[in-house]
């Protein structure tokens, strides 16, 4: 019977996104992740080499979809309030992203850290800023702040309601509302972003 390799690789990657989102990349353990996914130990390092080099095959397959899912354009930038709402969406249906990028920044947040498919990254997001760096030239968007710190701020804020949940019960008194959540997120980026 032939192996079906695409499909082990993606039974690993689907296990190790939950093992690093729980444990963070040096909290995870290779053998939980085989466990989780049913395949054998020896088939992570055949695929992926080691574990760091797992970490950075989950982030760069989480940042695709990402990026599939939640794209920017010029024409949308304008309407940023919009982008950080549906971003936010994304974020809710997929908390563990949130988390993989916090584990990220706490454990290989140095300067001097590689990250996971930077230069992908930094491509991706140096698009997103060009579209909001248009949509400033274009008089839809504040100039006083630059596009990147733009990007950054809203980020921020988007992954905030997801890395913090304990902040969000004390600061509103215990009550969830994601729908309320995601009417202020929307309703202050796109105030910080108005002209």
């Amino acid at each position: 019977m032939a192996w079906d390799t695409a499909r082990t690789q993606q039974l690993l990657l689907d296990a190790a996104v939950e093992e690093f989102a729980e444990f963070g990349p040096d909290g995870a353990r290779i053998a939980r992740v085989a466990t989780r996914a049913g395949v054998n130990k020896e088939r992570i390092y055949q695929y992926f080499g080691n574990k760091e080099q797992l970490f950075s095959a989950v982030l760069t397959s989480e940042l695709a979809k990402l990026a599939e899912a939640v794209p920017l354009v010029v024409e949308e930038a304008a309407d940023f309030g919009d982008y950080a709402g549906r971003v936010f969406d994304y974020h809710s249906a997929h908390p563990h992203f949130s988390r993989l990028l916090a584990w990220e920044g706490l454990q290989r947040g140095k300067v001097t850290d590689e990250l996971a498919a930077e230069a992908e990254r930094a491509a991706h997001l140096g698009e997103k800023v060009a579209a909001v760096a248009a949509a400033q030239r274009g008089g839809g968007m504040i100039d006083e702040v630059d596009a990147g710190r733009m990007m950054f701020a809203m980020i921020s804020m988007v992954n905030s309601w997801i890395t913090l949940p304990q902040m969000a019960r004390l600061l509103l008194g215990g009550s969830a509302d994601p729908a309320a959540d995601r009417e202020a997120l929307a309703t202050l980026v796109s105030r910080m972003a108005r002209p």
